[in-house]
């Protein structure tokens, strides 16, 4: 018998051991049924979606909730301003300021009406937009009308809605802009509202990020502790 014809045996010898194995396993049950593997990859993924809801949706958020309210409980709650007793606004928002009394905010498109902390956005008009051509000339020639002794031209700033609609903040050169109407509006010294402008100056963060700025609701607050509240003031 030459070495091929023994090769050939031991392997169909081979072959047919492995197979009477297969048999013999199916027979016996040892064999994985389909379904009881599908139910075994359920079970594992149920488990796993029970884990990771525990962990990252609640787990994660008590433990950064409870850590901010012990470290930073004034920011944790929204940043809140009081007065005499009362929440005023937060330092975060934007508010409407009407009164030719006090600093105005930046136009908001937050809302229906502007300012509406529940709704932050932009306009999304474009540059080619009629409709915000229209409403920038329409603030333009108003407060170029509130503003007869402002120094320069409309700043670009108070004629243009921020991303958020809700933009706290003004330029120090805005804030200054307005300082003759509510100068005159108040019967007081332009330098000495130009003064609570310098001492609302915000620096940029971490002396690199962002702009120079002032604090709109802030800078409103110390009109009113300096000057008093203007008669006829309303909501501002």
């Amino acid at each position: 018998m030459t070495t091929q014809t023994k090769l050939a045996q031991t392997s169909g010898r081979e072959r047919e051991e492995g197979l009477r194995a297969i048999g013999h396993g199916a027979l016996s049950g040892t064999a994985p049924e389909p379904g009881a593997s599908i139910g075994h990859e359920v079970a594992v993924s149920l488990r796993m979606t029970v884990a990771t809801f525990v962990l990252t949706g609640l787990a994660y958020p008590l433990v950064v909730t409870g850590i901010s309210q012990v470290l930073f409980p004034r920011q944790a709650n929204g940043s809140l301003v009081p007065r005499d007793g009362q929440v005023v606004g937060s330092e975060l928002i934007a508010q409407s300021f009407k009164s030719p009394a006090y600093f105005q905010s930046r136009p908001s498109a937050a809302g229906a009406d502007g300012y509406d902390p529940t709704a932050s956005s932009g306009s999304n008009l474009g540059p080619t937009s009629q409709k915000l051509r229209d409403r920038v000339a329409a603030d333009v020639e108003r407060l170029r009308t509130e503003n007869p002794q402002a120094p320069g031209p409309v700043p670009g700033e108070l004629v243009t809605a921020s991303g958020s609609g809700l933009d706290p903040h003004l330029s120090p050169e805005v804030a200054r802009w307005q300082a003759p109407r509510i100068a005159a509006a108040r019967r007081v010294p332009v330098a000495d509202v130009e003064a609570l402008v310098d001492g609302r100056l915000e620096g940029r963060t971490f002396g690199l990020l962002g702009e120079p700025r002032v604090n709109v609701l802030y800078l409103n607050l110390d009109l009113d502790e300096r000057f008093g509240r203007p008669a006829g003031a309303g909501g501002n």
